[in-house]
């Protein structure tokens, strides 16, 4: 899918989404112990090959939140509230929680958008970086 549809602060490449089910920065000691990683002032870069030809893999780790309403607890201050006692239950009317989730993108050397499937290198680049998810979730 496109990045910036996932989340409006990231480009309007297409990416690898994937949600990450381990630690804050696995992903960069994982990345990091497989290539050469190029810190720029904005991202971290990860050039890799195929068949002789360079990409530059790029993530970002965003979290996405999720709200719940609790509607028990508002029903419940709210027989209280019509009693003219303050609401016990204000706490639990809703509960927020947070996933994490990877977005990989690749360019090539043009920096061109190599997850695009009008690239000429769509299949091989999304199979290499489909392969890289595989091998990230499977290592401990």
């Amino acid at each position: 899918m496109v990045a910036e549809k996932f989340d409006k602060s990231l480009t309007k490449d297409y990416a690898l989404i994937f949600e990450d089910p381990k630690d804050e920065e696995e992903f960069f000691y994982f990345i990091n112990s497989r290539y050469d990683i190029i810190e720029t002032n904005d991202q971290l870069i990860i050039p890799f090959y195929i068949n002789n030809e360079t990409f530059f893999l790029s993530y970002a780790e965003v979290e996405k939140s999720s709200k719940t309403i609790n509607f028990v607890p508002i029903l419940l201050d709210g027989i209280l509230a019509s009693k003219g006692m303050d609401p016990w239950f204000e706490s639990l009317e809703s509960t927020r929680t947070g996933r994490w989730f990877l977005v990989l993108t690749v360019t090539d050397i043009n920096n061109a958008d190599c997850l695009d499937p009008k690239h000429l290198s769509h299949k091989s680049v999304l199979d290499t970086v489909r392969n890289l998810k595989y091998a990230y979730l499977r290592a401990s």
